[in-house]
């Protein structure tokens, strides 16, 4: 069973950035897409961005498009997530996920593993 093990996050002013981590405890994911998600208090949780497992085709949500930034690193099963440019509205807990397909998706259903969560604070 895969084991996504997030880090990073934390309080941040507006206009800052914050780097997420999420590492595949034992490279069984090194062959899937990855993806970050977030979820405000009283809102569902929302697509932010995807790559697959190369780490190519990357994709993000409009609301952060030019702000957030995935990656991957292959070597240390890792996958991030850059935030800069931070707003209030940024301001949710980030969920990393995986699948078990190599391919991107912005699709929370496709996803099969899920990390731990880390909140995430913007103050204006």
């Amino acid at each position: 069973q895969a084991q996504l093990i997030q880090s990073g996050g934390g309080l941040v002013q507006a206009g800052g950035s914050l780097r997420l981590s999420c590492t595949d405890s034992d490279g069984s994911l090194s062959n899937s897409a990855m993806g970050w998600f977030r979820q405000a208090p009283g809102k569902e949780r929302e697509f932010v961005a995807t790559c697959n497992w190369s780490g190519g085709d990357p994709h993000v949500a409009n609301s952060v498009k030019d702000r957030f930034t995935i990656s991957r690193d292959r070597a240390r099963n890792t996958v991030y997530l850059q935030m800069n440019s931070l707003e209030p509205e940024d301001t949710a807990i980030y969920y990393c996920a995986g699948r078990r397909f190599p391919s991107s998706s912005g699709r929370a259903y496709d996803y099969d593993y899920w990390g731990q969560g880390t909140q995430v604070t913007v103050s204006s």
